[in-house]
């Protein structure tokens, strides 16, 4: 098979199985903190099919002039376009949520993110916005907060997580912010495993998106889950980094090919 410039695709290692495009599983969802449309049309060309879910964070769309020829680009790449939850956050506390989700709609947004980690938002409200929101985009719902200390304490997130997959999320996004210092991790950037595994438990792996900004935790959900996990907040930067960790093809994460070659001399 050849690339997009011609050249020959290598096909010579046995690597783990990867679902294509357009997948339920294995999804990478990048956050865009206001790239430029050349700067999203060259990491398209050469990534487009290790993109799943696009968030235009930070509010930026709010603000960029450019939004359109970006989306109309993410549409052409069969890349999903979703609206960063804060700006939501702070629709909703002034009063003009409904607004906000129609102004997404018009822009061509089909994706928004539900969250609660800014503003003071109560579990019924973030339902009630869930369902509103529900009836134009696909949902992915948030957990957790964006400070550390945890105002939204983690042994809640499972009964969180289920309540807002009841009121029409597609997905939960468990929060990591840039930083990688919150929500599904501690201060260091570690993991935090017993919230992992309790969300997990809850709703099951599939439904989770993990918010996962650094190289070493995504090397850690990829090992504990296996390549087909979704892994969210990554870097417009680390797209096809990140793709090699699913695959196994750096140091992090060799030890998944080396069970996929084993596998396939047994079989």
């Amino acid at each position: 098979m050849n690339g997009c410039d011609g050249a020959p695709e290598p096909s010579f290692l046995e690597l783990p199985d990867r679902s294509a495009k357009p997948r339920t599983t294995g999804l990478t969802h990048v956050l865009d903190p206001g790239a430029g449309v050349a700067a999203t049309a060259d990491l398209l060309a050469s990534a487009d099919r290790h993109i799943d879910i696009w968030k235009v964070g930070w509010g930026t769309g709010y603000v960029d002039r450019a939004l359109q020829a970006k989306l109309a680009l993410l549409a052409e790449h069969g890349v999903a376009a979703c609206l960063g939850g804060t700006l939501l956050e702070i629709a909703f506390a002034q009063g003009v949520a409904m607004d906000c989700l129609a102004w997404a709609r018009e822009a061509g947004f089909g994706y928004v993110e539900v969250s609660r980690g800014t503003v003071d938002m109560t579990i019924p409200d973030k339902r009630a916005l869930i369902r509103m929101a529900s009836r134009d985009f696909v949902v992915l719902a948030e957990v957790g907060a964006k400070s550390p200390g945890e105002r939204h304490a983690a042994r809640y997130w499972p009964s969180e997580c289920l309540s807002d997959l009841d009121a029409g999320a597609q997905l939960v996004v468990t929060e990591g912010r840039q930083s990688g210092t919150v929500g599904t991790f501690d201060e260091a950037g570690r993991v935090r495993p017993e919230v992992v595994e309790a969300v997990v438990s809850a709703v099951g792996v599939e439904r989770v998106i993990f918010e996962a900004p650094r190289a070493a935790q995504q090397a850690w959900f990829i090992r504990r889950f296996g390549a087909e996990v979704n892994l969210g907040n990554v870097a417009l930067s680390d797209v096809l980094s990140v793709e090699t960790l699913r695959l196994g093809l750096r140091s992090d994460t060799a030890d998944v090919t080396r069970r996929a070659h084993s596998e396939a001399d047994t079989a």
